[in-house]
């Protein structure tokens, strides 16, 4: 039996990255190492750092990631994507030219036997009014209409700019760094969401940057799965157990 493989985060092509081109090739070939022991691969969101596609547009790069995941679906792997809150607009893309499955909303599945709760995680109860004010702006239809009415040039600067921003913002504000069980706001959400839903064995989640492992029950775990920028972290589950891993180039990799 094959392996279900989890990821997050990786914000390519992040200007506020030096290191963009070595780090699109790391997660590259760990996506080639597990092409054959994998059965599916969750990628749940802010795989790109900023991400708009227009009719007959989409941004330029990210060539070898793309192909890799093209490779990955026409080798029978299925690749689930579930947008983030930084390549928010995804219009088809991804499904139509590399095979993905993709998510705009959290999504309850079953995995050999097991109950999973998937989201990317933004919107999971974060205490920060400007966060969900800027969220509702980015998902409502008319601000992303009026927003590719921009010259393609401008939308795109501005687009990278402001992922730019954040990112750096979130590093200054120590965003990344743990809240504690009775703060961390995925947390929280989870602990909630499991009184009507006690059939959930595992909820995943991204967003956070940062790895925790935690167990909501005595049947039920929470996982947040870090980032492909420092800690290059992914989940395994083979059928029996689920396990965090730090991907190690040269390695003994799962």
């Amino acid at each position: 039996m094959k392996n279900v493989y989890f990821i997050s985060d990786a914000h390519l092509g992040s200007w506020a990255l030096d290191h963009r081109r070595m780090q699109e090739r790391r997660l590259v070939r760990f996506l080639d190492d597990i092409k054959d022991k994998a059965q599916a691969v969750y990628m749940l969101g802010d795989m790109f750092d900023y991400w708009y596609e227009y009719k007959y547009v989409v941004p330029k790069g990210y060539t070898r990631f793309l192909g890799k995941i093209s490779e990955l679906t026409d080798h029978g792997v299925e690749v689930h994507y579930f947008i983030g809150n930084h390549d928010i607009w995804m219009y088809g893309y991804l499904e139509r030219e590399c095979g993905v499955v993709l998510h705009k909303e959290p999504i309850t599945v079953e995995i050999m036997g097991k109950e999973f709760f998937l989201a990317h995680g933004d919107g999971m109860g974060d205490p920060s009014r400007m966060f969900r004010f800027m969220r509702s702006i980015f998902r409502n239809r008319l601000c992303q209409f009026l927003y590719s009415l921009l010259p393609t040039r401008w939308s795109m600067w501005l687009g990278q700019r402001w992922a730019q921003k954040s990112m750096v913002d979130h590093r200054l504000e120590g965003g990344d760094k743990y809240l504690g069980e009775d703060k961390e706001f995925q947390v929280l959400y989870a602990k909630e969401y499991l009184k009507t839903h006690p059939d959930i064995n595992y909820f995943i989640f991204g967003h956070r940057h940062i790895e925790l492992d935690l167990m909501l029950s005595h049947s039920c775990r929470m996982l947040i799965i870090g980032d492909w920028i420092s800690q290059y972290t992914y989940v395994v589950f083979d059928g029996k157990t689920l396990t965090m891993h730090n991907y190690l180039e040269g390695g003994e990799n799962i």
